[in-house]
């Protein structure tokens, strides 16, 4: 029996992007079962001691800043530090990211997951924009009325259900993988991870 992952993310996180490759190639190598779960940060955040970027001490955006450029260059990951459109509004991205998994599957919410993040930090392209969106699916191949369907609410109903499961299972920030209830937050946790799952990191 393959493990499973709960993958909880959000599409327009730096450190979500920095691993999600690699989350899923590690994944794949570990012939684990992915379970796909974009999820809302401003209600994670209030319940776990989180605060928005803007609304974290200078020391902290600083240093972040600095671990930015670090893993960019260490991963050599192309990464715009200050891009155009950040901080950008997740909402509609992530509901298409829900919308995506539940009408087409793991891999292909994964796929448009990565075009998602790549689009906000190396392309500097505004995903709260529908056009950016629609650009994106036709881009990925998925049919055009997927962004309608992002906004119906079946799809606003899963997204609520991924945010609480989250928060019921301990989730404060993105990216979070979680194995048999034990949590490893940030794409810095690979390794960890890979370890959990007995593959080499």
């Amino acid at each position: 029996m393959s493990q499973t992952i709960d993958y909880f993310l959000v599409p327009n996180s730096p450190w979500t992007y920095l691993g999600h490759e690699r989350f899923a190639a590690l994944a794949a190598r570990a012939g684990a079962e992915v379970h796909f779960k974009p999820m809302d940060l401003a209600q994670v955040f209030p319940v776990s001691g989180g605060l928005p970027l803007g609304q974290r001490a200078p020391q902290r955006q600083a240093y972040r800043l600095m671990e930015l450029k670090r893993f960019s260059e260490s991963l050599d990951m192309p990464l715009t530090i200050h891009p155009a459109f950040f901080p950008v509004a997740a909402d509609a991205a992530t509901k298409l990211l829900v919308a995506a998994h539940m009408q087409h599957g793991v891999a292909e919410a994964m796929g448009l997951a990565g075009a998602l993040l790549r689009a906000v930090w190396a392309e500097e392209k505004n995903i709260a924009d529908p056009e950016t969106l629609a650009a994106l699916i036709k881009t990925r191949g998925l049919p055009a009325d997927l962004l309608a369907i992002s906004a119906q609410e079946p799809t606003a109903k899963q997204y609520q259900a991924n945010t609480d499961e989250a928060i019921a299972v301990g989730v404060f920030g993105s990216p979070t993988y979680v194995v048999d209830g034990e949590l490893f937050w940030g794409q810095d946790r690979l390794d960890l991870l890979a370890r959990c799952l007995g593959v080499t990191p």
